[in-house]
């Protein structure tokens, strides 16, 4: 199933959100990641995150 834009950026932003709150990130992190949304955008890339959309 293909997502639109603004389902993937509702993912992103829902995913950023948990992760600042302090929920682990599902990926191995690296130092340099400077942002919560980018740790949300490489978790998508490799379908890990703990999200679903309901049409």
């Amino acid at each position: 199933m293909d997502l639109t834009k603004y389902e993937v950026a509702r993912l992103i932003g829902a995913r950023a959100l948990q992760l600042s709150m302090g929920a682990p990130p599902l990926i191995k992190v690296s130092k340099n990641s400077a942002s919560f949304v980018e740790v949300a955008e490489n978790e998508l890339d490799h379908n890990v995150i703990p999200l679903s959309v309901v049409r």
